[in-house]
């Protein structure tokens, strides 16, 4: 069974334990890889070892913010963390082979399935970077311009550059007390928010072309096939926080984003939701979840098929 324990705890049971070994979940965003390689970071500062479990679906954009702590081969831990996810569900491949021997996980989603021997959770937080940052600081009561850099970007990333409405008055205090540490701003908010690809334009492009609105324009559903990837370029890079884009249409309160994986019956479903609507109620209907404001799930079946279903279930959810 697990146990919660506060962030002041947390600190606490790290500093009596070593040779860590984080995990990150499957298609990594910012908040997951700045969280290891922070958390990483921070612990060898202290004296100890840590290293972040190599994820093979990182892609550039994140990756160079934790690709200096991927552990070797044949390295061998004694404390596995994991930060940033909700459920087993989300581990990859190579993850699953420590899914019994999860010693912490350290997470912000309120759907968190609580699989570690100690959870620390706290579903209040707009990301997962903000509660890393405090823990380090009850640890040694401060951080490196490195560990700076990898909680504001995974601060930011998962608060959209603080415009997400999951951003808080506390959100904004760390982040403010992370360019205080160093966090080279100029840089992180250019490279991260204010620049874009020829494929991330051209598959902006295809998708503003195809948006379709339901429910009185309150919903805007558009769809990610592998042949408009094929077609703009694009590649995962270019869809980071592409399911954003559908929510920032004027008078639009749930934006649905169905992207195809694999194959034509495998498609992943992105939901933001004004304040007012559930995205994580929405996403558990189809064994998703993860925060009001914004949730995801997997379904098995094609894009018709699945964007049909979306279509009923919202009756529930849209008066």
């Amino acid at each position: 069974m697990s146990r919660l324990i506060s962030i002041a705890e947390t600190a606490k049971w790290l500093e009596k334990r070593d040779d860590f070994l984080i995990i990150t979940h499957r298609r990594p965003d910012g908040d997951t890889l700045g969280c290891a390689g922070a958390l990483a970071q921070g612990l060898l500062e202290i004296g100890k070892t840590a290293y972040v479990l190599y994820n093979p679906e990182a892609t550039p954009r994140y990756a160079r913010y934790v690709e200096d702590c991927w552990a070797a081969d044949d390295y061998t831990p004694k404390t596995i963390i994991v930060v940033d996810t909700a459920s087993i569900d989300l581990f990859t491949k190579s993850a699953l082979a420590y899914k019994d021997n999860i010693s912490l996980c350290i997470d912000h989603h309120s759907s968190n399935t609580k699989y570690a021997d100690f959870v620390c959770l706290e579903s209040t937080y707009a990301s997962c970077g903000e509660i890393i940052y405090e823990i380090l600081m009850s640890i040694s009561g401060k951080i490196s311009e490195t560990t700076a850099e990898r909680l504001y970007v995974a601060v930011s990333t998962d608060t959209g550059c603080f415009s997400f409405g999951n951003t808080t008055s506390n959100t904004l205090s760390i982040a403010a007390r992370l360019v205080d540490a160093g966090a080279p701003i100029k840089h992180l908010n250019k490279v991260l928010f204010r620049t874009k690809t020829m494929g991330r334009v051209k598959i902006e492009g295809l998708i503003n072309t195809g948006m379709e609105f339901r429910f009185n324009g309150k919903v805007a559903i558009v769809a990610i096939t592998r042949e408009m990837m094929l077609l703009s370029g694009a590649d995962e890079d270019d869809l980071d926080d592409i399911a954003a884009l559908p929510g920032s249409i004027e008078g639009v309160g749930i934006g649905i984003t169905i992207r195809e994986l694999s194959s034509i019956n495998n498609c992943k479903i992105s939901i933001r939701a004004m304040p007012q609507y559930n995205a994580n109620e929405i996403c558990k209907r189809f064994g998703g979840g993860g925060h009001q404001s914004a949730a995801g799930a997997t379904i098995e079946k094609t894009i018709t098929e699945v964007k049909a279903e979306l279509l009923e279930a919202l009756k529930d959810f849209i008066n």
